[in-house]
């Protein structure tokens, strides 16, 4: 079977990135793009910034305690928005095949593209061409033969880079990577794995399917693909976000009362998430999980969406006091999410904050 041909495109601290294109004085210098405030978070850090640890998502209080000369900026998401639109023009005249992830990363399937070019790596190398030239920005590619491989790619030569997986290349790349890069492992599922003495992906090829799938779930499958290179998604143009959310298992199962400080921080990593998306959330959920496993969900849809981050926060602690279980009740997760989305023309709102937008490799195929 010939290999499909994916790039995976992450634009370089893209707000950041605006910014300091716009406005000259701003080269050169550590740019965070995030509201003040104790309850602030940063939507994005240019690479000067980037230096002293701050990082997206970071609270904005810590990231001007790390880089106390940043120049806080806040966000003009009707900017980004409008700039984004201009580099997925850049990638249509390429391919049909765009699946955006948010406003500043997508993936292209390239397999067949409208350039007659005869390599993905020629069409990933003209499209940071064309971005550079007429968009004055950056851009990091990669170019591998599925999803998953492409975006691990992307990150390799960061920023402005380009790196290229060959198919006959997967396993010596892949095999020693730490399998936290794998998608879907987070710091539990990796601990989990770390009783399994698995570090290193290597470490999980190993396991057999059985194993993974009595351990996992449906998910032990797809650790079992994931480290031998196999990623059947195909890229979706216009896949529509049905939910976003950010979740957190606790070290010790913890009683209702004493989760304000978490639901509070995983509202705001929501809201941040969020407003790099296109359209608009109307529905507020509180996902709780039992010290017994049992899962159990409380959802609210006002009549306007939330329109900040503290309302947002504001609404999932209201929720807490429909659980409706005994206090002594302990948890062990707690998630925060949005969903319900609708096209910003669809709203009943303006809109004022929400402006954001398988077979295993083969060797036949040249990148």
């Amino acid at each position: 079977m010939i290999a499909r041909k994916i790039i995976h495109i992450d634009m370089d601290a893209f707000y950041a990135s605006v910014e300091q294109r716009d406005d000259p004085h701003l080269r050169g210098k550590p740019v965070v793009v995030a509201w003040r405030g104790n309850r602030s978070v940063v939507c994005a850090a240019s690479y000067e910034a980037r230096k002293f640890g701050v990082c997206s998502a970071m609270p904005a209080i810590r990231a001007e305690r790390l880089c106390p000369n940043a120049i806080f900026l806040p966000p003009d998401f009707p900017r980004y928005r409008a700039v984004s639109r201009q580099v997925h023009e850049i990638f249509k005249r390429h391919t049909d095949l765009i699946e955006p992830l948010s406003l500043d990363e997508a993936y292209l399937d390239v397999s067949e593209n409208k350039t007659d070019l005869p390599t993905a790596t020629q069409v990933a190398r003209t499209i940071r061409q064309q971005i550079r030239t007429e968009l004055s920005l950056t851009a990091s590619a990669g170019v591998a033969p599925n999803k998953f491989l492409a975006k691990i790619a992307s990150d390799w030569k960061k920023p402005d880079g380009l790196f290229v997986l060959q198919p006959e290349e997967v396993d010596s790349f892949l095999l020693p990577l730490p399998v936290g890069r794998l998608p879907g492992v987070g710091k539990v599922t990796e601990e989990k794995l770390k009783h399994f003495e698995v570090q290193i992906i290597a470490d999980l090829r190993r396991m057999d399917l059985r194993t993974l799938e009595g351990r996992f779930g449906r998910y032990g499958v797809r650790l079992y693909e994931l480290a031998r290179g196999i990623d059947k998604s195909e890229v979706i143009p216009d896949r529509p976000t049905h939910s976003i959310s950010a979740e957190d298992t606790f070290e010790q199962d913890v009683l209702l009362t004493e989760m304000e400080p978490m639901i509070r921080r995983l509202a705001e990593q929501t809201w941040a998430a969020s407003r790099k998306e296109s359209r608009m959330a109307r529905t507020i959920v509180l996902k709780l999980k039992t010290s017994e496993f049992k899962i159990l969900t409380r959802s609210h849809t006002p009549s306007s969406p939330p329109s900040s981050s503290e309302e947002l926060t504001s609404i999932a602690l209201s929720l807490r006091d429909r659980v409706g279980l005994n206090p002594g009740q302990r948890f062990r997760l707690v998630g925060v999410g949005l969903s319900n989305f609708h096209d910003l023309e669809d709203a009943s709102v303006q809109p004022t904050l929400f402006t954001g937008s398988g077979s295993s490799v083969s060797d036949n195929a040249t990148y």
